[in-house]
């Protein structure tokens, strides 16, 4: 009988582990420059939820990255994009609401994060929609010392974050000015891609860009959480 309810309570706590959910959060984000998969943060519940909450509801569908700088970022999420002219000026379109900035020392502007743009507010609170993606570029010496990192303003940029800065790149200056919230872990080559294209005075594309936005299964999350973050041996 013990050996019975023994191997009864290993079955059962088998059957919890493998049915739990996944980790992580992850959304495709699809173009006609191909795809990428964004891993969403859960240091940031606020952004996350709130994307999540777009993403269903298929917000992002149809909307353009409307403003693309290279070697900086490609921004997009404008509900006024879908139906834009050639030629408009976008990126004041929004929602009713925003966000309140979550700024962790941990999450920085690294090549390749997701980031919510935002207004000039005091706050620094997030658009309630529009994000961009952290295209960034490689920095030969301190990025404290470059003169495009003048608007740092005495603040030190821990030795990790500059290293890293130094090897793959990304934009220093916004670190603690808007939400990270997510980054690119397959498809990088995307926002480079886009980056890229021709545009016009205002940084819109010449071409218009749209998007579709995608949440991960379940299934396919719990594989890419154990491929990106598998468990210690």
């Amino acid at each position: 009988m013990k050996k019975i309810v023994l191997t009864s309570l290993i079955l059962l706590t088998l059957t919890a582990v493998f049915a739990g959910g996944p980790k992580n959060q992850y959304v495709r984000i699809k173009t006609s420059y191909g795809e990428c998969i964004i891993r969403l943060y859960n240091e940031t519940p606020k952004h996350r939820d709130n994307f999540i909450k777009l993403v269903k509801q298929g917000f992002y569908n149809g909307t353009l990255f409307h403003r693309v700088i290279q070697n900086f970022m490609i921004q997009g999420g404008d509900p006024d994009s879908k139906k834009a002219k050639p030629g408009e000026e976008l990126g004041n379109g929004d929602v009713s609401y925003t966000i309140p900035a979550e700024f962790r020392d941990s999450l920085f502007h690294k090549r390749g994060v997701l980031a919510a743009a935002r207004d000039d507010n005091p706050a620094k609170a997030s658009s309630g929609c529009q994000f961009y993606i952290v295209e960034g570029k490689r920095f030969a010496g301190n990025p404290a010392d470059s003169a495009e990192q003048r608007k740092l303003k005495g603040r030190k940029i821990p030795a990790w974050q500059m290293e890293y800065y130094k090897s793959v790149g990304g934009t220093p200056h916004l670190d603690q000015n808007y939400t990270v919230f997510g980054e690119v872990v397959f498809g990088i080559y995307m926002v480079d891609l886009i980056a890229a294209v021709k545009k016009e005075k205002n940084d819109r594309p010449l071409e218009d860009v749209p998007m579709t936005i995608e949440l991960l299964s379940k299934r396919e999350c719990k594989q890419l959480d154990k491929i990106l973050y598998p468990p210690a041996p």
